[in-house]
């Protein structure tokens, strides 16, 4: 693979923070020059952001454009989505104004279903730990400027790593259900590209059947990954707090039930109610 480099000029909605640290993706690690570093598409990419310019960096397996415009969700109108949003309510454009430069990833389908089985009752920066490890095990790796990374395994690499093996890497209770979910696409029980072409509820109900994907691991893995459904509203504790906080107003937000939340998002936000999702979840969370 040989470096290629890729600029955009005058970018709205592209805010490197906002998109690498709003909780969708792990394998994304800020530099002390500002810019970010991740391991995708079989390789790596650098992003820079001055002004409106943003620069690409990599080393990839394919055109360096056309990976980051997919990546990246470039040819979707995010300015379009931001002012339907925020004529909502206050709260959503306030949400927005916080997140402005969001964009939802189109990460690796089988990636994003292990990384957010092991999200599960987890913090950002030990999931980001656990899932460098297993790269680092049973991945591919790449060097480039002088250091190593390395690729997310495939469903064949992970096969090499027994229970105990994901247990050594830090996986805690979530190692039977890596290696359980492994095997079964393998045997190509759930196939993954089949998932792509069926309806949200569908697709959802066949990751359900995926040891160790609860309902809230199945929407983030709709949202975040190439099946890209935005019709799904994942619901973790910031969410719960937030939705609480805003639209229902019980003094005991533990009390809240998710099929409460999932009624107020579906009739207030509609098709887009993911996104919605994700500013109200950032700006809760960081601000």
């Amino acid at each position: 693979m040989k470096q290629q480099k890729y600029i955009i000029e005058n970018q709205e909605s592209f805010e490197l923070k906002d998109i690498f640290e709003c909780g969708q993706c792990f394998r994304w690690n800020e530099n002390e020059d500002g810019t970010y570093t991740g391991v995708i598409n079989k390789g790596v990419l650098n992003v820079e952001k001055q002004g409106k310019k943003v620069i690409f960096t990599s080393v990839l397996d394919g055109d360096i454009e056309e990976i980051v415009r997919f990546y990246f969700d470039l040819d979707r109108n995010y300015e379009e989505i931001k002012a339907q949003l925020s004529n909502i309510d206050k709260y959503l454009k306030t949400s927005v104004e916080y997140g402005k430069g969001i964009r939802i990833l189109n990460q690796d389908l089988w990636e994003t279903i292990i990384s957010f089985i092991i999200s599960a009752n987890n913090n950002i920066p030990r999931i980001k730990g656990i899932i460098e490890r297993i790269s680092e095990k049973y991945g591919t790796e790449i060097e480039w400027n002088g250091k190593k990374y390395y690729t997310f395994p495939t469903p064949e690499q992970l096969s090499q790593a027994t229970v105990e093996d994901l247990r050594a890497l830090g996986t805690g209770f979530r190692d039977i259900r890596i290696y359980e979910t492994t095997r079964k696409v393998l045997r190509g029980e759930v196939d993954l590209n089949e998932i792509a072409k069926k309806d949200t509820l569908t697709a959802r109900d066949e990751l359900l059947t995926l040891s160790g994907v609860g309902p809230k691991v199945a929407d983030c893995i709709l949202l975040f990954s190439t099946l890209k459904r935005f019709d799904v509203f994942p619901i973790d504790v910031w969410v719960r707090r937030v939705m609480n906080e805003l639209y229902i107003k019980n003094d005991d937000e533990n009390k809240v039930s998710k099929k409460e939340i999932m009624k107020i998002a579906e009739q207030k936000f509609g098709a887009i109610q993911g996104l919605a999702q994700q500013y109200l979840f950032y700006w809760k969370r960081e601000a």
